[in-house]
């Protein structure tokens, strides 16, 4: 009989953690959008502002980049658990910084660009351990349950995030900070809950540097894992508007930061309600011509955002987006996780981090820029074009992704080719 993951009290702890964790980033990243744009607006015009505003992105991105072939190894060697511990106390220490700073009035951008940095840090680490971590809680045919629930719940928590930090901020900034480190303090305490978890077995008899290429070339080699984060990583580069929402809202919309919240709400409610349908009715065909299209839709929602001069347009548009890139990451995360072996799933996890990053923190500074150039509704409005372009590319070029009829993997997972990858 196959156990359902939700009755492994390690898994329900490993959940919790997460979705807490993942709820209090998401918060902080808008509270400190705002933040950087309101000091930006002090003395700058909305285009040098919305330069700013990307530069945070650029902040957290940077060291996840260069720390990418290093976090996949040490998730691959190390105890994840405590890889996830420590990292989650430094984010402790961060929001908390910031709190303290916001509550005595000496917030500068200097502390918000550094707490970024530090933010960085964090995920690179905390990242591919999080996701190679679940696969060890739970027996193998739990897996597929397992690793959606656990996508679900990153999902769910990164998009209902902003809106939650922004309600919160529109209260008071000291309430949003206090708690974003009380949810950190739970998830480090949830995670403190879990035992001793199986690890890989150690690959002494091979260079570090070849290991860590190997999580490169896995995914070279496997082209439906390449698709699909790849597609993700364009797509959501370009069309990802999270990054201008604090433009709209004071100077497009004129709602203000509760008018923020709730459009930063939108794709939390989005993606909620998807999650809830998944939960219910998990995907089981046509996987990959399902995301095909939720990233179409995505795009399309985008623009229609773009364009809108409605509050309630808007909202509605950003709904639809949500839904739509829940669509996308649960079909995504399940067949990259289904598809890696355990003993290259931290590797296979940071590149497909750092695509993530790369779609998220990245494409807030493209956001950011595009904004200085085009303004903030041109630069929406291109991206949005363009995530619809590259689906429609990425069909073609790689048949496997719209063939896709399951999560089921082949009978024989392809290795990546050692020889190729010797330094």
């Amino acid at each position: 009989m196959v156990i359902h993951p939700y009755r492994i009290p390690a898994f329900r702890a490993y959940l919790l953690s997460r979705l807490l964790g993942t709820i209090a980033l998401a918060a902080q990243a808008i509270v400190i959008g705002w933040q950087v744009y309101g000091l930006a607006r002090e003395t700058m015009d909305i285009r040098e502002a919305a330069f700013l505003l990307g530069m945070i992105g650029a902040a957290q991105f940077v060291p996840l980049f260069v720390l990418t072939p290093v976090v996949g190894l040490v998730a691959d060697t190390l105890d994840r658990r405590w890889i996830v511990r420590v990292t989650t106390a430094l984010l402790m220490l961060v929001a908390a910084t910031l709190g303290a700073l916001t509550w005595a009035g000496m917030l500068g951008l200097p502390a918000l660009f550094g707490a970024a940095v530090f933010v960085g840090v964090a995920r690179a680490f905390s990242g591919p351990a999080y996701s190679a971590l679940a696969p060890n809680l739970v027996p193998r045919e739990s897996l597929p349950t397992a690793i959606a629930i656990s996508s679900i719940a990153w999902q769910v928590g990164s998009i209902a995030g902003p809106s939650f930090g922004g309600l919160l901020y529109a209260i008071h900034p000291d309430v949003a900070y206090a708690t974003i480190v009380g949810l950190l303090s739970l998830a480090l305490g949830a995670m403190l809950f879990i035992g001793p978890v199986p690890q890989p077995p150690a690959e002494t008899d091979r260079h570090p540097l070849v290991r860590i290429l190997d999580g490169f070339a896995y995914v070279r080699h496997n082209r439906l894992v390449l698709a699909t984060i790849t597609l993700d990583l364009f797509a959501v580069l370009l069309a990802g508007a999270t990054a201008l929402l604090p433009i709209y809202a004071r100077d497009i919309l004129h709602v203000g930061a509760s008018g923020l919240g709730l459009l930063a709400a939108g794709m939390g409610i989005g993606a909620a309600a998807t999650a809830v349908w998944f939960s219910v009715r998990p995907m089981t065909e046509n996987v990959g011509v399902k995301m095909l299209a939720s990233v179409v839709i995505f795009g399309l929602a985008i623009l229609t955002f773009g364009v809108s001069t409605s509050f309630v347009l808007s909202l509605a548009a950003l709904i639809v987006a949500g839904s739509a890139d829940m669509v996308s990451v649960y079909v995504r995360s399940s067949l990259i996780q289904l598809h890696t072996p355990d003993h290259m799933r931290g590797r296979v996890s940071a590149v497909s981090q750092l695509t993530i990053s790369a779609s998220n923190e990245l494409g807030e500074a493209e956001s950011g820029l595009l904004a200085s150039l085009l303004g903030p509704v041109g630069a929406v409005v291109f991206g949005g074009v363009g995530a619809i372009a590259i689906t429609l590319l990425w069909a073609r070029l790689f048949p496997e992704l719209r063939l896709a009829k399951t999560f089921d993997p082949p009978e024989v997972i392809p290795e990546p080719q050692h020889g190729a990858a010797t330094p």
